[in-house]
């Protein structure tokens, strides 16, 4: 579905942000007894450690999707970056919306010179499992807060470089 969706950059900070992390946290608590409490500070998301972004329709804030640098070593590649707080709010879910906010997350990162993503999600959230392996992402060893725990999976893509 042709959406009209305008992405743009934000701090974490900022109120629209804020709204759909909480939102995302609220989700969280639903599918899985609690919120997310993997640490995430503000300036993650800073250049040049990351980028966060919102996706507006109609200049409302539907869709977030963020991506920060990371240790991971994944894919044969160690220029990584790990997304984090991808969310489309239930009104606007199955019109493309997420797979267009992964392409722009896919296309920023790789522009900052990051050469894969890693990502963690849970059993819980058979639609992000299924946004992510249909995307070309694979199954990567388990890290970040949540590894070895029986709910998560973790994924990861080899980026194309940005050819100027």
């Amino acid at each position: 579905m042709d959406t009209d969706l305008r992405i743009q950059r934000v701090p974490i900070t900022h109120p629209d942000a804020q709204l759909l992390v909480e939102a995302v946290q609220e989700e969280y608590v639903a599918r899985y007894g609690g919120r997310d409490e993997s640490p995430i500070t503000p300036s993650d998301f800073d250049d040049p450690q990351g980028q966060f972004f919102v996706g507006y329709v109609d200049g409302v804030p539907v869709t977030t999707g963020a991506w920060r640098r990371s240790t991971v070593v994944a894919l044969g590649v160690d220029v990584t970056a790990e997304i984090k707080r991808m969310y489309v709010v239930p009104a606007q879910q199955r019109r493309g919306i997420a797979r267009r906010m992964l392409a722009h997350l896919e296309s920023t990162a790789a522009a900052a010179g990051v050469e894969g993503l890693v990502l963690e999600t849970g059993l819980e959230q058979p639609e992000a499992i299924a946004l992510y392996t249909s995307s070309g992402y694979e199954p990567v060893p388990g890290f970040g807060y949540y590894c070895g725990s029986d709910l998560s999976r973790t994924f990861g893509c080899r980026l194309h470089p940005v050819v100027e």
